[in-house]
This record gives C-alpha cells, structure tokens and sequence, in this order.
C-alpha cells in the first residue's frame, strides 16, 4: 500500500519480518565479535534510534550506550555540509566503538564521523549500518563491517529514516515510488 508524505508518494520496499529477522542476524554476528568484551555503541540520530535499540538488546553484551548527532540532509539529499548538534560525551579512547547508522548514502557523514572518533585513539571502530548504498558512496569504508541491506540509490524512509522530519515511526521502509 502506497502512502503520502508531504508531496511525495512512497511504496513499501523492506517489510517489517525481512528488517527484523535481519537485525536478527546482525546482533548475532556482533554477539560472537564482541564475545567477552564492552564495546560503546554509538548510534548517529536521529535515523539510528530504532535499529540501534533492537540490535542492542539483542546482543546481550554488557555495553555502552551512547549517541552523536549529525546533520548534513535537506530533504531527500545531503547537503554535503555537516552540522554537530549532539557531540560524543563518552571517553571513547582504548575503546572497540560500534558506530551504528540507519544508512550509508555518499560516505560523507560517515568520513567526518570516523575522523571525529579516531581523534579519541579507541582500540577499534567497526561500523553497522542497516542500510548501505553503494552505488552511491563516494568513500570506500574497511570500518563498515556490518550492513543490513545494500540498496539501490533511492530514497527510502521508515524504521528510522524520515523525509521531512516525518515518516521516521513507519515499521516498514518504503521507497520513493516511481510515477
């Protein structure tokens, strides 16, 4: 079933069961990774906040929880420009940081994320991103170890990702749809 957000219209492309059972995996994944130690989970927001808080409560590792916030969209594209609005308040250094993101799109967010937390010497950075675009990303990442989904250069929303400041409470992830 199609929906209206603003001016644009979006189809479902991710259904609810396929994201969580994918989560699924991933904290799996992450649980044997992270077997014995504490790693400081640290979720991008405002579009990491669901993803993070199912992923986290699977892995049932004794870990921190923190968040950062950035901003570089306007609308269905990035700007290119980056805004802090929410900075790293835990000591992240001799640490194994977990980035977590709702999407790699450009790689730019991602880069200025990555340059900010190596000034902090953790032990190690792995990224989680549930969604990745490949086609689109102008950085290639050995961080990004753990992806939910490739998908095509499209904007989506749902599960976290928002048009509008909207849409971000939506199980599902829809698409833009093709008229």
């Amino acid at each position: 079933m199609q929906i209206k957000i603003d001016d644009k219209i979006f189809e479902p492309y991710l259904l609810q069961s396929k994201v969580e059972a994918r989560v699924a995996e991933i904290a799996q994944q992450i649980k044997t990774d992270y077997k014995d130690r504490q790693p400081v989970f640290l979720g991008v927001l405002s579009g990491s906040f669901f993803f993070m808080a199912d992923l986290v409560k699977q892995t049932s590792l004794d870990a921190e929880i923190s968040f950062v916030k950035l901003a570089s969209y306007e609308g269905e594209r990035s700007s290119g420009k980056m805004e802090v609005q929410l900075s790293i308040h835990t000591n992240l250094k001799n640490r194994d940081v977990i980035i977590v993101e709702d999407i790699v799109d450009t790689g730019h967010t991602l880069k200025y994320l990555l340059d900010l937390i190596r000034k902090e010497k953790p032990a190690s950075v792995r990224v989680c991103s549930l969604l990745y675009k490949p086609a689109a990303c102008q950085i290639q990442f050995e961080e990004l170890q753990y992806i939910g989904f490739e998908i095509p250069n499209e904007f989506v929303l749902g599960y976290g990702l928002d048009y509008n400041a909207k849409g971000r409470n939506l199980r599902d992830i829809y698409r833009l749809a093709a008229i």
